[in-house]
């Protein structure tokens, strides 16, 4: 099953990665117009979401949004020794450093940790989704390990190419609540 997972996600990966610039900001702003009409959105207070990188879907407008809305935004730092996350609130990018492949993680001297039960709302990244909500993430295992605690409202954000029939499913994956892609909004 690891085989398959992997070569999916590299496959998909390779996809999105052949994406123009424009049509991927075009896509991407589709998506945001989309969450920002949710109701999940909408009565959120403190909103965890990543720091995009390409070929994902951009969060940078999104988290500019949720500013704009006066919401709490809670981005991960990475405990690799553990593989858990510990959501912190950031209130501007230069609270941001490069970490590992490029990512940006939070200065956890310049940020603030939030727990689990005062997240309303989680936009939880991936690969690859179903249908039915459930998602192919990076290959960590972070989020699957963070939502067995997690118990506010999910979401992931995707092009529509990212949404397949099918995915191998083990029996710790949880699926997420909404799928927001360019051209839809599933309900799962």
């Amino acid at each position: 099953m690891r085989d398959d997972k992997s070569a999916i996600r590299k496959k998909m990966i390779k996809q999105l990665s052949e994406m123009s610039k424009a049509e991927y900001e075009y896509q991407s702003q589709k998506i945001a117009t989309h969450l920002f009409q949710g109701d999940e959105w909408k009565e959120a207070n403190t909103i965890a979401i990543t720091i995009s990188k390409f070929p994902e879907v951009d969060t940078y407008p999104i988290i500019k949004q949720a500013w704009k809305e006066n919401k709490q935004v809670a981005i991960p730092k990475c405990l690799p020794k553990t593989r858990t996350m510990d959501f912190r609130i950031f209130t501007d990018f230069s609270q941001l450093e490069s970490v590992y492949s490029g990512l940006l993680e939070p200065v956890v001297a310049k940020t603030k940790s939030v727990l689990a039960k005062d997240i309303d709302f989680m936009i939880v990244p991936g690969v690859a989704y179903t249908q039915k909500g459930f998602r192919l993430g990076f290959g960590g295992g972070y989020y699957d390990r963070y939502l067995q605690v997690y118990e506010g409202g999910t979401a992931s954000m995707a092009f529509d190419i990212q949404v397949l029939n099918s995915l191998p499913i083990e029996p710790h994956d949880l699926p997420v609540k909404a799928l927001y892609t360019n051209s839809e909004v599933i309900h799962t």
